[in-house]
């Protein structure tokens, strides 16, 4: 492939390569001459060129492949625009000659097509350069075009297309040619040429004049006719040129009307025009004037599909503005084609043309109109139904029945008023919240409208004003509860009305069905039964209404189902009973009630049975919690009777008349539906009778219509659609093209069809519930339940029922047999898919026999819809037998039949039958066939003929290649290589082998997988043999061919990203981002998304550099609107037009991967498009279409001859134009909603990234460096208003977004100071933003869910200590105060809107936020900032204790019912058997109904609360004030302080029983913190352990307390969670020491001073024993050496031998420092023989790990900590005590003992690497320093401290001499000479040594000075501490001044030495001038004894005396003090 890569065509490389690839090697070839003509140097173009004409003219007459045609045309233009076009006449004759020719045989075809390939490419490229050639040429083209075949027409159409776009208005005078030529052809019988024609007549009629002039009405029919029998391609080619013509003819050009003076056609003419089509199909007005006076002939459904699209392209072009100003007319218009009698002949076309119009209506207004814009024609379809409704009234009223005509208008009424209802309802819940202006504007009245619609006489038109109320309902939750109740009213009301009684339940029931939609609820009082249970009571008093009551009273029950089990529980019994007497008890009864009823009864009998199944159904679907054994068992007694009765029905129709079948059917529809639902073992007795049931039905047993079933597309495989023809995959006109599948009733769903559906959930993807015609919904459920119930049947059954199956399929005949082969077949299907689930096996031998002989026989059937369920049905046959014999059997079959069968039928049904066998049986189980199948699918795909057969060859190719995965890896080679053939040689028109050719190619290409990155020879070929794939189905002009190609690319840069060239992709997929089909959107968004995963950055460089060259020449730019905002914006555009689920998710998705790669580094940009989006709200956009985009006139060429052309076209309106001139929408509040999101992750984003983001100073001066960098901080006002934007909308998800944006906005930048005014945060200035962002979520109509957010806020922002302005503050302060009132306002509270469970929702979050607003006031009492305090204490600055007085009058309330929350939650958690003991009528805030839902919302807003309460508690010493009054009902109105003195008997008592139930609900309320622990959930404890203990029993609440601690700890393990911990532990402990202090004293005092008793309390006793489960310290120790383990593993003694340990982090260093610090409180809480129980040497432990060396000499945290608590327990008092010094004493030698053991030079387990020696000699100091001499006086501990320091000294580290030198200085220095003396006089020695040899060597470094000097300073010392004997001190002396003296330097080595020997000189000279005068005899003595001693310190002298006379005076008249030690310890532990 490389060697395609040559400018000129590499011939010799071609010569050598095979026939075969010859192809690919040219369409390679010609690929890279495309890329590279644009970007060549046009002298070395000009150079080659004229080789290349001749090989590219040479390729003409090779034969090439369309998709070859397509590049080598490009090219030639290519080159001939670039190069010299001298010779382009000559190409060009050279071309017509070819056309001209007669030869007609096949193989010149491919040869004739490039020619006229090249000449469309040539006109289109250079257009009027080519001079006035062009008359020959098209005259030429249009005389092939009479005797060419279709692949010939269609591509002669293509170029003509081509040629009239590149040469303008010029070619006018051919014009009407090729109108003529063209027009006759829009009803050619290939369907490729129709879309040929039209393309070509669109690309005309943009000049030609007449077309939508003089020949309008022409081109309307031609269009009309062109539609007739059309599939989805021409529908949609056709559309568009009927709708643009049209559009054009209303709104013309301007250019163009001034060239000829034309009349344009008025709007009323347009619409009338189209009207035709939709009434009266393509048959003209002439021809059939005789069977229109007849009414009779209904339009084709494809011509009316096709027109309803015609008119979406007319408004589409002529945009949002044109239909904001006509609306009512286009509406008044739409909604007459629907009341038109023409339309609506039987009932299901009235529904197809409610579908069409309602389709209409939703594309337009739905996608062009802003948010006001659709405000305004909501009220112009307000006006619409009013108007309608009135003449109805009038028409009903009219009792004298004059008014005959008016009965016809009222049944026409009905689809007007469908359509506009389900419009307005679609309307209102796309516009949610913002759509409250339309139901709240009184002049509208759009809610007193609807309502009046339900008293239409019309059953549909009633259905659709429910739906309606049910849609705002929906939109506005606070409608839902009003809306209910006066239905309610109405309906008691207006009983005696049939149509209220219908209506009103419709829309209760529709209403009741919308709440699952709105997360508040509504009361719960609401949904009570009586309204039902009323209406089924009188049903049988009044005959006229017995009907529709006993309809509405089961309807309005479902409906009440569908609220959920927590609602039903209550009514359970009552309905079960009322179940049950609907149906006769027993048979006879049964018998009785045949005999008496006449019909009416009989109707309204079975309407009332199927109604009470149905609500059955309801139950069981919605509350599966119910359904326990005993309830199901009470339910099958009715249900069983209804099956009995099933039998009767017949009979019961036969007497009394036909009109019954529709309700039995319903009965039988209700019936099948539950027993779906309900296990199948429950109804195994009457599988007889139902299985000849439902085998009747879907056999159509006793059905004379051919009715088929809907299931079976949505059984048979999703993939398979391709095969099916007509059922085309998903696409925007799915809900109109529906209509046209084949199956009965196709796509007619509607309401009337089942009311029950109203309250149903509406299917994913459906905008509104459409069930389809009743008597395709008992099919359909007869097969799903067939499906059910199938696997458990006996084998012998299934037999009969097989073997039944064959016989019905061959006594049917013609197109009946079709209807039940199909029906049965869905069943089978169904069966098979059941079993599968079931895991259960088909039968024996004879069973499999009858089922493969039932599906074999299908395999030929020529109905591809039936070949494909067969093909399905056999392969999950094998799944579910799985027998490898059975397997081979079917294999072996296929493959006998395919080698034999010639015809098309079979090959196709046996090919497909071979992938279904590899889909499910997968690779290994059919492994063996591979080859054999491989093979023959290969031959079948290569067999040109039959382009049927190669798709379902290649489809079934691409299942095996699938399902076989590696195994596939052998076939891959030649597999590829005929997919490239294909792609190369089959006619694009043939679109279904395209595809699967995509599906193999991406099957391939899974199969080769992370392979494919590699670099070998075959993998290199198999890779660009992909990537060649792909780009020749790019260039193919089906979109789902195109969709194939992106997905294949895809998946390439999924396994071989560095081969996926994005710079040509990327461009690729903006351009499709606009496509007008569905699947390719999709798939460009969904490969978008993922190259943004990990691409981002490129793939927004290259979106935008397409934006760049939108100017250049290329056309295929022509519909991009990427703009600055680049592809983000694009796609934030999309979100606004885009409805489908799965296209949104991926461009969220895209959206975030973009923002999480890019926005940290393009903030401003990213907020911009946030902002952007935001500011759109409905307040702010103008028209209400938006802005208008500028006109783009970037995609006229700007070639020299066309500038003249464009100075005319500057005048006219875009209106014409492609989608760039429409007006750009304003966003939608969803795609602000998700703008504010991003705002929010964007603040994320940041945080994570840098923190400059979030200081003020530290952005400015970054700034100021780079001045590009971008800095959040900086933002901070864009940030602020935006969540101000957002906050206050209309839309309620918006304001939820923006008050969580806001919230995060006060968390990140609460503590930004402000540089400018030092003691200020930058937050403060938006204080009044803030408020007024609140202020609106307080209002009292505003949803709980947004109050409850904006208390968190608030609490949030006055927690965040900014607001330093009173007034503010009590701003935001008074919103709480107003909420709090509400919450005081009790449970009963007369308006409620919503459930229970919200108003929980509501009043927990005003608790929790003033819980959070009081816990701050006590953490963070001085919010007063100190600068500030002396210069201006004026009024606005907030007094130290404001929060507080903010609280303080609130808090007697609050208090109540802080603790009423924490009794609530403490009773919730209870574990279900307590649940007896749960108060009957629910807490302070919550109802037992909503229990399930109430405790979310108390687990989220129970900490806080326990927090303040702890505080409260301990600030008015446990609430002592509240006294006995506590009385719930009496907010006791007590002051904080505690009124009664402690000594007072009576009361007293009470206040400590109250204080102890609050301290046992605080502790219980604790302990289950266990479950939900955060670092701010273990603030409260130590709240209240700080209590005084008053109680004596204490002491096991605390080590239970202890206990779940630890419990906690095992669970969780974040640290902040330990360091909480621990905190709480330590003030238990503290606790627990003041208590025994308190005890000790009370005790000392009544001993009266007997020393001994006091210490033997504590725990312990006299034995010393801790127990566990009783002793506190023991659970403490439990927890604490928890802690120390995990963060130090070595610890555990089971860990030997030991391993170097890493560093702590920092946050565990803290948290082992706290927890060895508390350890070494613990000895303090017990008895003397408890305490050595304790102190098992655990500290030294710790120690000895911690002490791994810290860098840099710091001393860390934890060594630190454990050396303090080492020096604690040494020195404990208890030590003292007399009973136990041996132990004691035991203990600590024992600790010193491992000191030493562990630090021992040569120790075997201490690989001392990191062993820190100074903590270990710090430790043995204190051991020294601390314990007595008695205690460690011992030999062997001397001796090895002593060894120790020895190594010390001659450690080769400076820092532990140094150290080593200052502890000896302590050691040496403590006052008993009995400890110390040993270590002098075995120590001293060898420091004189050591320092004596520092003369030799000179310090190097600080450190090493530090050293020398610490060690002289120990010298100094011992002088000093043997002043008392004289001989010693002149022994000293001795040593120490000709050491100091050693030290000195001359003149000449001092200036040049180092700075620290320099030091050395320095401190060793000052040394001796302070020596001198201390001790001057003994100082002379030493001088005299040594001369050179002497003079070498005169002449240091003199030389610093003359540096600096003043400096040596004053040293010399310094006072004798000893030099403070350099090196300063964290901690003293001296």
């Amino acid at each position: 492939m490389e060697l395609a890569h040559s400018l000129l065509l590499n011939e010799e490389a071609l010569a050598q390569i095979t026939e075969a690839k010859r192809p690919v090697f040219i369409f390679e070839w010609l690929r890279f001459l495309d890329k590279v003509l644009v970007a060549a140097n046009k002298v070395d173009v000009k150079e080659k060129q004229k080789k290349l004409v001749e090989q590219l003219t040479g390729l003409i007459s090779s034969a090439p492949g369309p998709p070859t045609r397509k590049l080598l045309a490009k090219n030639l233009a290519t080159l001939y625009s670039i190069g010299d076009t001298f010779t382009v006449f000559q190409t060009l004759d050279k071309c017509n000659d070819i056309i001209k020719s007669k030869d007609d045989t096949p193989t010149y075809l491919p040869t004739k097509l490039a020619a006229v390939a090249c000449v469309g490419s040539f006109y289109e490229k250079m257009g009027r350069m080519l001079g006035s050639s062009f008359p020959d040429t098209i005259t030429n083209m249009l005389k092939a075009l009479k005797t060419a075949e279709s692949q010939g027409r269609s591509e002669i159409l293509l170029s003509l297309q081509k040629v009239l776009n590149g040469l303008g208005g010029a070619a006018a005078s051919c014009h009407r040619d090729i109108y003529k030529n063209a027009r006759s052809l829009l009803t050619d019988r290939s369907m490729a040429v129709r879309c040929a024609v039209a393309k070509c007549l669109l690309e005309l009629q943009n000049e030609a004049v007449f077309m939508w002039t003089t020949e309008l009405e022409n081109v309307a029919t031609l269009c009309f006719k062109a539609l007739e029998g059309s599939n989805y391609g021409v529908r949609v080619a056709v559309s568009k040129l009927l709708g643009t013509v049209m559009a054009t003819a209303l709104m013309p050009k301007q250019a163009a009307v001034m060239r000829q003076n034309v009349k344009r056609a008025t709007l009323d003419e347009v619409l009338e025009l189209m009207a035709t089509g939709f009434l009266r199909g393509g048959s003209g007005f002439l021809k059939s004037g005789g069977e229109m006076l007849k009414g009779g002939g209904s339009v084709s459904r494809e011509v009316r599909v096709g027109v309803t699209q015609a008119y979406v392209v007319f408004v589409t072009t002529l945009g949002g503005q044109w239909l904001e100003r006509t609306f009512a007319t286009f509406l008044s218009h739409v909604l007459d084609l629907v009341s038109h009698p023409r339309a609506t002949q039987t009932h299901v076309e009235a529904v197809y043309s409610r579908r069409c119009v309602s389709f209409m209506l939703r594309s337009t207004l739905g996608g062009l109109l802003g948010e006001k814009a659709q405000i305004a024609a909501g009220k112009d379809i307000c006006q619409a139904i009013s108007k309608q409704m009135r003449a109805v009234e009038a028409v009903v009223n009219d009792t004298s029945g004059e008014n005959k005509a008016g009965a016809a208008d009222v049944s026409a009424s009905q689809h007007v008023m469908v359509c506009a209802l389900k419009e307005l309802g679609s309307l209102v819940q796309s516009l949610s919240a913002t759509s409250s202006p339309l139901i709240q504007e009184p002049s509208i009245g759009l809610l007193e409208t609807v309502s009046s619609v339900l008293l239409h006489p019309s059953m549909a038109a009633r259905l659709a004003a429910a739906w309606c109320l049910r849609c705002v309902a929906v939109a506005l939750p606070y409608q839902l509860t009003p809306l209910l109740e006066r239905c309610a009213e109405r309906i008691n009301n207006l009983k005696s009305s049939p149509e209220a009684v219908s209506g009103y339940s419709f829309a209760m029931a529709a209403l009741l069905g919308g709440v699952h939609q709105c997360p508040l609820g509504i009361p719960h009082s609401k949904g009570k039964v009586c309204t039902s249970e009323d209406l089924l009571r009188t049903a049988a008093q009044n005959s006229r209404l017995s009907l529709q009551r006993t309809q509405a009273g089961w309807l309005l029950l479902g409906a009440l189902m569908s609220l959920g089990p927590s609602l039903v529980r209550y009514h359970l019994p009552k309905m079960l009973l009322l179940w049950r007497n609907v149906f006769p008890r027993s048979q006879k009864e049964m018998e009785a009630e045949k005999a008496r009823g006449d019909s009416f009864t009989w109707q309204v009998t079975l309407e009332g049975r199927a109604g009470a199944l149905c609500a059955m159904r309801s139950f069981v679907a919605h509350c599966p919690e119910l359904l326990t054994e005993d309830v199901i068992r009470r339910l099958m007694t009715p249900i069983e009777c209804a099956m009995t009765m099933m039998s009767h029905v017949p009979s019961v129709i036969k007497v009394h008349g036909t009109h019954l079948k529709a309700s039995a059917a319903m009965v039988r529809l209700r019936l099948y539906d539950i027993l779906a639902l309900l296990p199948p073992k429950t109804y195994e007795g009457s599988f007889n009778a139902l299985l000849r049931e439902l085998v009747a039905e879907f056999t159509l047993t006793d059905n004379s219509a051919n009715t088929t079933t809907s299931l079976l597309r949505s059984l048979c495989h999703y993939d398979d659609s391709v095969l099916m023809g007509s059922w085309l995959q998903e696409t925007d006109h799915k809900s109109i093209e529906d209509q046209l599948q084949p199956n009965s009733a196709s796509g007619s769903g509607a309401l009337e069809h089942d009311p029950s559906s109203i309250y149903l959930r509406v299917p994913m993807g459906e905008a509104m519930p459409g069930p389809l015609p009743l008597g395709v919904s008992v099919i359909d459920a007869s097969v799903a339940l067939f499906g059910v119930v199938f696997p458990h049947v006996s084998f012998k059954h299934r037999l009969q029922m097989l073997d039944h199956f064959a016989e019905c399929i061959k006594q049917a005949k013609g197109v009946r047999q079709q209807a039940v082969q199909l029906n049965i077949f869905t069943a089978v299907l169904s069966a098979l898919k059941g079993l599968a689930e079931n895991k259960s096996t088909l039968g024996p031998e004879e069973v499999r026999k009858s089922a493969l002989a039932l599906v074999m026989g299908a395999l030929d059937n020529p109905n591809p819809i039936l070949r494909c369920a067969a093909g399905e049905a056999l392969g999950r046959m094998a799944q579910v037998v799985a027998e490898a014999t059975f397997i081979a059997r079917m294999a072996q079959y296929s493959f006998d039949k395919l080698r034999s069968a010639r015809d098309v039928v079979s090959r196709t049904g046996h090919s497909l039958a071979l992938g279904c066998l590899h889909r499910y049986v997968g690779g290994i189980g059919s492994g063996q066939h591979l080859k054999t199948s491989v093979s023959i699918l290969l031959a079948l795909a290569q067999d040109g003929t039959s382009h049927e057969v190669q798709t379902w060859a290649l489809h079934s190719l691409a299942l095996i290649v699938d399902s076989s995965g590696p195994m596939y890896r052998g076939y891959v080679e030649p597999t590829l290589s005929l997919v490239l053939t294909l792609l190369l040689t089959v006619p694009p028109s043939h679109t279904e082998v395209h595809q699967c050719l995509g599906r193999c190619l991406g099957a391939l290409i899974t199969t080769v997988g992370p392979e494919l990155q590699g670099n070998g020879a075959t993998i290199s070929t198999i890779r660009s043999s992909c990537l060649v794939g792909c780009a020749i189905m790019q260039g193919h002009s089906d979109s789902l061919v195109q969709a194939a190609a992106i997905s294949c690319l895809q998946q390439l840069h999924m396994f071989a990203p560095r081969h996926v060239n994005l710079s040509s992709l990327v461009p690729c997929l903006c351009v499709h981002l606009c496509s007008s089909h569905l699947l390719l959107r999709r798939a460009a968004v969904a490969c978008l998304r993922q190259l943004a995963q990990r691409e981002a950055a490129e793939v927004c460089e290259y979106a935008m550099s397409l934006a760049r060259n939108k100017d250049s020449k290329d056309s295929t730019t022509v519909n991009l609107n990427i703009t600055e905002t680049g592809l983000e914006g694009v796609l934030f555009g999309m979100l606004d037009r885009e409805t489908d689920r799965k296209l949104c998710h991926d461009i969220h998705d895209t959206l975030g991967h973009m923002l999480s790669s890019l926005a940290v580094d393009k903030l401003s940009h990213w907020l911009k498009l946030c902002k952007d989006v935001l500011a759109a709200t409905t307040g702010h956009d103008v028209t209400g279409g938006g802005v208008v985009a500028p006109v783009d006139l970037g995609k006229e060429e700007d070639d020299s001859e066309k500038q003249d052309e464009i100075d005319d076209d500057i005048m006219f309106t875009a209106l014409g134009e492609d989608n760039n001139a429409k007006p750009s929408v304003a966003p939608r509040w969803v795609t602000r909603v998700f703008a504010a999101d991003c705002l929010c992750r964007i603040i994320l984003l940041c945080e994570n990234a840098d923190k400059t983001h979030f200081d003020l100073a530290g952005a400015r001066s970054a700034k100021a460096k780079n001045p590009k960098g971008d800095l959040l901080v900086l933002h901070l006002s864009d940030l602020i208003r935006m969540a101000f934007m957002a906050a206050t909308d209309n839309s309620n998800q918006l304001r939820m977004a923006g008050l969580q944006a806001l919230e995060d906005i006060i968390k990140k930048f609460a503590s930004v100071p402000e540089p400018e005014f030092p003691g200020h945060v930058i937050l403060e200035q938006y204080q009044a933003n803030v408020g007024a962002a609140l202020r609106p979520a307080f209002s009292p109509d505003t949803p709980s869910d947004i109050t409850a957010k904006a208390c968190q806020v608030c609490s949030t922002w006055i927690g965040s200590g900014v607001v330093s302005d009173l007034n503010d503050l009590r701003r935001v302060h008074n919103l709480l105060v107003s909420s709090l009132d509400k919450v005081q306002a009790g449970k009963g509270s007369s308006s409620q809107l919503y459930s229970e469970s919200a108003t929980t929702m509501e009043k927990l979050a005003v608790l929790k936020a003033w819980a959070e607003f009081k816990t701050i006031n006590a953490h963070e009492v001085p919010l007063k900032r100190p600068e500030l305090e002396e210069e201006e204490v004026g009024a606005d600055i907030l007094p130290p204790d404001s929060l507080i007085m903010l609280v303080q009058p609130e808090l007697p309330s609050l208090s109540r019912l802080w603790l009423a929350v924490l009794r609530d939650y403490a009773l919730l958690t209870l574990p279900a058997e307590f649940s007896s003991q749960l108060p009957p009528d629910g807490g302070a805030f919550y109802t037992p109904e909503t229990i399930d839902t109430a405790r979310l919302h108390y687990r989220g807003s129970w900490a806080p609360v326990l927090h303040a309460v702890a505080l409260w508690l301990s600030s008015t010493s446990f609430g002592a004030g509240e006294g006995e009054e506590e009385a719930p009902a009496v907010p006791p109105q007590a002051s904080g302080a505690p009124v009664y003195p402690q000594g007072n008997s009576g009361p007293t008592q009470s206040l400590e029983d109250l204080i102890k139930d609050r301290m046992h609900l605080m502790l219980g309320m604790d302990y289950r913190k266990r479950q939900t622990a955060t670092e701010r959930d273990r603030q409260p404890q130590r709240e209240s352990d700080r209590q005084p203990q008053r109680e004596s029993d204490r002491q096991p609440q605390r080590e239970k307390l202890l206990n779940v601690l630890h419990r906690l700890l095992l669970t969780r393990d974040p640290p902040g969670v330990q360091l909480q911990v621990t905190a709480v532990v330590q003030e238990t402990i503290r606790a627990a020491q003041d208590h025994l202090t308190e005890q000790r004293d009370t005790q000392g005092k009544e001993d009266g001073g007997e020393k001994d008793g006091l210490s033997l309390q504590g725990e312990g006793g006299e034995t010393g024993e801790l127990l566990p489960g009783k002793s506190l310290v023991f659970a403490a120790m439990e927890l604490l050496v928890f802690i120390l383990v995990r963060h130090l593993p070595q610890l555990n003694t089971s860990h030997l031998p030991l391993r170097p340990q890493p560093r702590l982090p920092e946050e565990s260093t803290r948290l082992v420092a706290h927890t060895v610090s508390i350890l070494a409180e613990l000895p303090s809480l017990c008895s003397p023989a408890g305490n050595t129980q304790t102190n098992k040497p655990d500290h030294t432990d710790s120690e000895y790990t911690t002490a791994i060396k810290a860098p840099g000499n710091s001393i860390p945290l934890p060594v630190s900590a454990a050396l303090q608590g080492i020096k604690t327990i040494i020195t404990s008092p208890l030590g003292r005590a007399e009973k136990i010094p041996a132990q004691w004493t035991g203990l600590i030698r024992s600790s010193l003992a491992s000191v030493l053991e562990y630090s021992q030079p040569g120790n075997i387990h201490t690989s001392r690497p990191n062993m820190d020696e100074v903590s270990m000699l710090t430790a043995m100091t204190l051991f020294l320093l601390s314990a007595s001499s008695e205690v460690i006086g011992v030999t062997v501990l001397q001796q090895g401290c002593m060894e120790r320091y020895r190594n010390a000294l001659i450690s080769p580290d400076p820092w532990v001499q140094a150290r080593c030198y200052q502890l000896l200085l302590s050691v040496f220095q403590h006052p008993s000479r009995a400890l110390s003396t040993p270590y002098i006089h075995a120590l001293a020695p060898l420091m004189v040594e050591k320092l004596k040899g520092v003369e030799r060597s000179r310090p190097g470094t600080v450190t090493e000075l530090q050293a020398v000097q610490e060690g002289i300073r120990v010298l100094e010392n011992l002088v000093g501490m043997a002043e008392e004997q004289n001989s010693m001190v002149k022994t000293l002396l001795a040593l120490l001044v000709p050491t100091l003296v050693s030290y000195l330097l001359d003149d000449k080595a001092f200036s040049s030495a180092p700075p620290a020997s320099k030091g050395l000189h320095e401190f060793a000279l000052q040394n001796l001038m302070r020596i001198g005068p201390l001790y001057p005899a003994a100082f002379k003595t030493v001088i005299g004894a040594a001369p050179e001693l002497k003079t070498r310190l005169e002449s240091a002298v003199r030389a610093n005396q003359a540096s600096s006379k003043a400096k040596a005076a004053a040293l010399l008249a310094q006072p004798t003090v000893q030099a403070a030690p350099t090196i300063k310890l964290k901690t003293s532990f001296f």
